[in-house]
């Protein structure tokens, strides 16, 4: 555990590698108890420096496109389960170099690339991504069961039989869900798709397993996995695919302030972080990350808004001001928690400001700093 942040960098984004070995142990636990395979979605967590250690917990890794595919054959030493809502002509003989499993969103995906998959040099399964038009997600831009949704294929869409040479079906309607939720979720799956499903050699439930989160009861996502793999013998495998649960509350992202704004009786503590280019999911989602030694703002304690450093009119955290015990000043450090999943995949460069560096606390609590950004980095991502 991380004891002491004053001599670590700012900013960095800092992994804390006894909390991912704490998380993986718990979803290795899942993957025995259950016989399932659990695989790590880079869309939530990417960090492939520690690709290593996970290859040693989980039985692989999923990819949402060519790159994330190449970096897990590349840096996992495996082959990826690979999905995406539209794959490309030009990188399909490379995506299927790099993929052991390859889901389809649609059928015209299918149809258009089925012959190329069967007569590729290595087998390569297949399989289709569905829509139970079922999903709890209420945040409208999380949830891929609205009504006109472009992911996954409902059930009027198919017939009684899976298309030839179509080996598993896969769905993802969760996010940040539980075990019960995970229970209802499949009684609807079961009720539209439960014939299909019998005809299959592999199950994927997707990600959104919220199962290393403090009161999540993994107990009962053993007994409602084994109870449906009871249900359908023909599976070979069930796969679970969580991102989130990979990297859930891992780690930190270190910022320091620089300046101090008053305007209208508001004081602002001015960042080196931005939330508009590296925590973009807080406004997205959007959602209050926890400061350490930090609360909800009140009358007993100094109140700051928390200001990112680009030109974006709303790059600041417009869901509440946070209060502290006693005032900042320039050279404080403001410690975001859980910024490893998710936030970190989904940073950018823009405005060209300072990129936070990326680094880990090592079980033996030496810090390793293991990349730093750039001038180069900012200017090769543009021409």
């Amino acid at each position: 555990m991380i004891h002491s942040f004053d001599n670590l960098p700012s900013p960095c984004f800092v992994l804390d590698e006894e909390l991912l070995q704490y998380n993986l142990e718990i979803l290795d636990l899942v993957q025995k108890e259950a016989d399932v395979e659990v695989i790590c979605a880079l869309k939530g967590y990417a960090m492939w420096s520690t690709f290593p250690m996970i290859r040693k917990y989980l039985s692989g890794a999923t990819a949402s496109s060519l790159h994330e595919a190449r970096l897990i054959f590349e840096e996992m030493g495996c082959e990826a389960h690979t999905y995406a809502p539209v794959f490309y002509d030009d990188e399909m003989d490379e995506i299927l170099r790099y993929s052991s499993h390859i889901s389809f969103n649609s059928l015209s995906q299918f149809e258009r690339f089925k012959t190329r998959v069967a007569n590729y040099q290595k087998p390569v399964s297949v399989g289709l991504r569905i829509n139970p038009e079922y999903s709890e997600v209420e945040t409208e831009l999380y949830n891929p069961a609205v009504p006109g949704s472009r992911l996954g294929i409902t059930r009027d869409q198919l017939g009684d039989t899976l298309p030839e040479g179509v080996d598993g079906l896969h769905f993802h309607v969760l996010c940040e869900n539980d075990s019960h939720v995970l229970e209802r979720t499949l009684e609807r799956v079961e009720a539209a798709f439960g014939g299909l499903i019998r005809q299959a050699r592999w199950f994927n439930m997707g990600g959104g397993h919220h199962i290393t989160r403090k009161d999540y009861d993994v107990k009962h996502l053993v007994d409602l996995l084994c109870g449906f793999k009871s249900r359908y013998p023909n599976l070979e495998t069930i796969i679970l695919e969580p991102g989130e649960a990979v990297g859930w509350q891992t780690g930190y992202l270190v910022s320091t302030v620089q300046d101090i704004v008053f305007n209208k009786g508001i004081r602002i503590a001015m960042l080196d972080v931005s939330f508009a280019a590296h925590m973009p999911d807080c406004l997205e989602m959007p959602y209050k990350p926890r400061i350490l030694g930090a609360t909800d703002a009140s009358p007993d304690k100094e109140v700051y808004r928390m200001g990112g450093g680009t030109c974006l009119a709303g790059d600041f955290m417009g869901m509440g001001d946070y209060g502290f015990d006693r005032e900042l000043k320039v050279g404080d450090k403001v410690i975001f928690d859980d910024m490893i999943h998710y936030t970190m995949v989904k940073t950018t460069f823009f405005n060209g400001v300072k990129h936070p560096s990326i680094g880990i606390v090592r079980n033996s609590g030496e810090f390793e700093l293991l990349r730093w950004f750039g001038f180069n980095d900012y200017k090769e991502k543009l021409s």
